[in-house]
Formats: structure tokens, C-alpha cells, sequence
């Protein structure tokens, strides 16, 4: 609370002064107080006190305190002055606002007279007339400034403009946004500060802003015509988009301005750049969550908590973030692809390492280390990742079919056909199951209509039974029977666990895997589905991700080099404007367009 005002110096609750002053008619308003006397009077110098007193400007230009606690006032005490009685407030001035000056002045004349009844102090006709003064003092001087700062606050919001269509404003953009501006302020009478809020919305609104217009076709194209390129601030936004899921940033348009981004070198080293940047955790999400289809892991429901009480919230939180960080890393760190398969390391935090059985990470859950030789606890690469053991489970048993699917279809990249309307279920509870669960897939797989599909896929599930339904590390099932993970994979290969996956990837379906993981990542790069033309630069993706080590560096390079990427598509054309072995549809397959 606070009742009067020198420089720097408030009566508290509990002083004498607050006794005398109530006597004289004045009463108490909450609001901010600087209690900062010693700071200015014993220790700031005069530059430190101008400081210090700008920034309580500011803080009132932002909070805009003083007319607030003004206005509460009015509103609250201000009528027990000209005796409506206790907490009564005046009536709201027809002609005025309540911080404009004649009302404050009025107020300060009905306090001033009710001071200077006879026995009251002298001490409060000064410091009511300091109070009101300062008041009306500070409510003017802000308004000086809000009107002074009005220029600078609508070249911010076209400045906003451009930055949120992520390329500069065309003259008749700028000028229609200023049109709109004084129009909300001249014929809908709004404020500034209404007028700018407003605006800024129509520019959250326009379709330059929640659309990529990189995307979208050439428009005017003929049959005739070549694809058309990106300009610098498309190109700036593709790139951004594809390696980032965000913005360009003031770098990348800075190049797009000076018109040089397309340049090969210049290109190139900015997507270098960007995938060292910590935003790229931001492609990882996304790319990886829909590739690997874990983006909606945070919002499982089907483990039993009670059965699996390790599976908390934490735990659950780090087994999402487990393959983001994965794959961040090997993005960063331009290490081989291969390494999401093979790699015998892992990154888990304190929750996670406990889980696993590693050694314990000092720190809160967001301190995440790496961990080498993860095979030692069952763990590296990918494929043993909880998240993907746990979402390929039901709850109370393990699933070979959805473990197995997941690598086949989601790692491998085959095309599984859907399975026939009626499949006889499995027991839900593995621990109250009369046979192993490999058992009952045996005699699910005499089923020569299941079969088929199913020898494609199990064999992979059945090797990870050496994990239970939230993917920990077990030598037996939850109805205490020794788990086996030996497996026959497709062609005979035997293997046993993980290690057994990776070792047939590696020496039968390696090819496969990189091929998926290329079209997978140049689909996310075009945020379109691949398509027969882009069989050739898939077939350069390949070749220079082997020649170059499999490093994941190779792969975005030829990406973002591409003719798609480089380049708009052409509008589709009808069947009778383009003859199918015309040149131009043969220039359309050359160009990836």
C-alpha cells in the first residue's frame, strides 16, 4: 500500500504519517512502490540514478502502472472525499477520461479543501498537492511518450509484417497496411494501441503468412516453359523449412537480400551451418516422429501403470526425447547414417539411465549425456529404443507382429498389404497366457492366409522378446518362462536378438534401409510424396552418401542442390496439351519437376 509520494519515499502501513494523513481525508491505493532510497541516495551515482529512473519509466510505459492504480482508485475511494461515504467512488466524468488532467486537478481541489480543515496538518495540504501533482505529471509525461513513440511502433509493425511473410513487403503491401492502420484509427475511432493490435492480426491472417508459397506451382506456365526457380527469399524459406521446421533466420535473410543464396558455395554453407544449430532438433522432431511414427508417443495410455509402475511421466517424457536426441546428434555431428541402425551408443538422461540399468546421471531430467558401448546394457542404435518397444506393445504382452512390422515397414521401407478383415486375437495379459507368445504366433502362421505377410515380419519382433511391453531388458515373459529371441530371418539367416537385426540389415537389406531413409528425407524436404522423377536424383543421393562415407551431410547436400528443391513445380498439364513423348515431358523427368 502507499499513500504519498517525495522522491523515492513511501508511508508504510504501520508509520504515524499514515494516521494523519487518513485524518485528513486521504486514503489508501494499492499499486507498485519504489522502495529503492538507499540504493539512490548511499551507492548510485548521477549516472546510475538516471538509470534506475529509466527503467521505472519504462516499466510504467509497459505496465502502465500509474493509470492503472489511478483508475482503481477513482473507481474504489475517490467519492469518500466529497463525502459519499467510505470506499465510495465519484462519479465517471461524462467529458474527460479518468487520467485525463482536469479530473485529477478536480480530485486534488476536493482533497486540498478537506485538508485544510482546521486542526489537521500542515504537512498534508503539501503532500497532497505533491501527490496529484506527480500524478498528473507522470499520466502527461507518458502520454508524450506514447505519442512520440506511435512512428516508431508502426515501422515495427511492417518490419513484423515482413518478417512474418519471410520476405520484404511489396510497395503496395506497405501501403495497404498503412491504409488499414489509419483507417481503424480516423473512421473506426480506435486507439493506436488498438489499431496496431488489429492490424497485426490481418497480418497473422494473410495467406502470406500461413502459406509457403515455395510450394505452390509456377503460375502462367506453359507446356512449353522449364520449371521455374525459387527467388532468394523462397529458397531462404525452403531451406529454413526443411532443416529447421521454423523461420529463416536474420543470416540466412541477409543472403536472400543480397541475392547470392543460390550461388552453389553460398548454399551449401549455409545449410552447413544450419544443421549445426540447435534449431535443428526441429527437423528431427518432425522428420523422425512421422518417419518412425512416434510423434504421438507423449499421449500413449496403453501401459498399465499399476503392472509398470518404472513407466512414469519422466520416463515416458525421456523415451520420447531418446531418438530425437539420436538422431540430433548424428545431424549435428555429421555422423554416418548407418549409425541409427549400428550404432552402439545412445543418449539417455537420469530417468532413462535408471531404466536402462546404466550408470546414473547427475543432474534434472534434462541432462542428457551419451552413452558409448550401450550394447552392455542391450541398448545402440534405434532399434532396442524403449519408445519404439513400448508404442508396438499393447500393455500387458509384448507384440511381435507390431515390433516386427515396425522394422520391416518403418526401417526397411517394404509395403506391408493391410491384414483381412477378421485376425483371431492374442490374450491381452501375457503373464495369465497358457503358451509363449511365440507359440501362438506359430499357430496363427498356419493360417496360410496369414502367413505370407507374416513370415515377412515376425521373425524381427519375435528377436526382440528380449524386451518387455515398456521395452526393459528381460531374460523371461511376465508369466516367468524364459524368453527366447533366437529368430529365422526371410532367406534362413538365423540370428538372435538386436544384434541379430543389424547383423542381417547389414549384411542383407542395408541398401534398402539407405534408399528409404533417402526418400523419406527428400520427401520431407519437398513436403510432398516422392514420384517417378525423382528417381534420378534419388539414384545421386545414394551414390554420393556411399562414396561419401554415409555421411548425413551428403544427403542434405544433394537435396538442397536438387532441381526440386531448387526449383517450383509446373502446374499439372491436360493430356491434349502435352503429348506424352514430347520433348517437354522429357525435360519435365530430366529436371525432377
Amino acid at each position: 500500500m502507499f499513500y504519498v509520494t517525495e522522491r523515492g519515499r513511501y508511508f508504510p502501513d504501520d508509520s504515524d504519517d499514515k494516521g494523519r494523513l487518513l485524518s485528513a481525508g486521504y486514503h489508501s491505493v494499492v499499486g507498485f512502490y519504489r522502495d529503492d532510497t538507499p540504493l539512490m541516495e548511499l551507492i548510485l551515482d548521477e549516472k546510475g540514478q538516471k538509470q534506475i529512473d529509466s527503467l521505472w519509466e519504462e516499466f510504467d510505459y509497459i505496465a502502465d502502472f500509474t493509470a492503472r492504480t489511478w483508475t482503481q482508485y477513482f473507481f474504489n475511494q475517490s467519492g469518500e472525499v466529497q463525502g459519499h461515504g467510505a470506499e465510495s467512488s465519484s462519479e465517471r466524468p461524462p467529458d474527460h477520461e479518468i487520467t485525463d488532467e482536469p479530473v485529477i486537478m478536480a480530485m486534488k481541489k476536493a482533497y486540498l479543501a478537506k485538508a485544510d480543515a482546521p486542526g489537521n496538518d500542515p504537512a498534508a495540504m503539501l503532500a497532497i498537492k505533491d501527490h496529484f501533482d506527480r500524478i498528473n505529471a507522470t499520466l502527461r509525461h507518458l502520454e508524450t511518450l506514447h505519442k512520440e513513440s506511435e512512428p516508431r511502433q508502426i515501422d515495427a509493425m511492417l518490419r513484423f509484417a515482413a518478417r512474418a511473410y519471410r520476405r520484404p513487403l511489396t510497395k503496395a503491401e506497405h501501403d495497404d497496411l498503412l491504409a488499414y492502420y489509419q483507417t481503424l484509427r480516423d473512421k473506426n475511432q480506435l486507439s493506436h494501441e488498438d489499431a496496431i493490435r488489429t492490424a497485426l492480426v490481418s497480418v497473422l491472417m494473410s495467406p502470406d503468412f500461413c502459406y509457403r508459397f515455395d510450394l505452390a506451382p509456377a503460375s502462367g506456365v506453359s507446356a512449353k516453359a522449364a520449371p521455374k526457380p525459387l527467388t532468394s527469399y523462397e529458397l531462404a524459406s525452403r531451406l529454413s523449412y526443411f532443416l529447421w521446421s521454423s523461420m529463416p533466420d536474420e543470416e540466412l535473410m541477409r543472403h536472400a537480400a543480397s541475392g547470392d543464396l543460390q550461388k552453389h558455395d553460398v548454399l551449401l554453407a549455409q545449410a552447413r551451418r544450419m544443421l549445426k544449430d540447435d534449431r535443428v532438433s526441429g527437423m528431427v522432431t518432425e522428420f523422425a516422429g512421422n518417419w518412425l511414427d512416434f510423434r504421438r508417443f507423449e499421449t500413449i495410455n496403453s501401459v498399465d501403470r499399476d503392472r509398470f509402475p518404472a513407466f512414469n511421466n519422466d520416463l515416458r517424457e525421456a523415451m520420447f526425447e531418446e531418438p530425437i536426441r539420436y538422431i540430433t546428434d548424428a545431424f549435428r555431428n555429421n555422423r554416418s547414417a548407418l549409425d541409427l541402425v549400428y550404432g552402439n551408443y545412445t543418449f539417455v538422461n537420469p530417468p532413462l539411465a535408471k531404466f536402462y540399468g546404466m550408470p546414473e546421471v547427475k543432474g534434472n531430467n534434462d541432462t542428457w549425456v551419451k552413452v558409448d558401448d550401450a550394447s552392455t546394457y542391450h541398448r545402440g542404435g534405434l532399434l532396442p529404443m524403449a519408445v519404439f518397444l513400448t508404442q508396438s506393445s499393447p500393455g500387458l504382452r509384448t507384440s511381435p507382429v507390431k515390433r516386427g512390422y515396425w522394422v520391416v515397414h518403418r526401417v526397411l521401407g517394404e509395403t506391408i498389404p493391410p491384414p483381412p478383415p477378421v485376425v483371431p486375437e492374442l490374450p491381452h495379459d501375457e503373464a495369465k497366457s497358457d503358451l509363449p507368445i511365440r507359440d501362438m504366433l506359430a499357430q496363427h502362421r498356419q493360417n496360410p492366409v496369414c502367413a505370407g505377410c507374416h513370415a515377412r515380419f515376425d521373425t524381427f519382433g519375435l528377436a526382440f522378446e528380449g524386451y518387455g511391453p515398456v521395452g526393459d531388458a528381460r531374460t523371461k515373459d511376465l508369466a516367468g518362462r524364459p524368453v527366447d529371441t533366437n529368430a529365422t530371418f526371410p532367406g534362413g539367416a538365423q540370428g538372435s536378438g538386436f544384434e541379430g537385426v543389424q547383423a542381417w540389415i547389414r549384411e542383407h537389406r542395408q541398401a534398402e534401409f539407405l534408399d528409404g531413409l533417402s526418400r523419406k528425407l527428400l520427401a520431407f524436404a519437398l513436403n510432398r510424396s516422392p514420384q517417378l522423377s525423382d528417381e534420378g536424383t534419388l539414384d545421386r543421393m545414394n551414390t554420393k552418401l556411399a562414396a561419401d562415407g554415409y555421411k548425413i551431410d551428403s544427403l542434405v547436400e544433394a537435396i538442397v542442390t536438387s532441381p526440386q528443391f531448387l526449383n517450383k513445380r509446373i502446374a499439372a498439364q491436360t493430356t491434349s496439351s502435352v503429348n506424352p513423348g514430347s520433348p517437354q515431358q522429357k525435360k519435365s523427368k530430366d529436371t525432377g519437376e
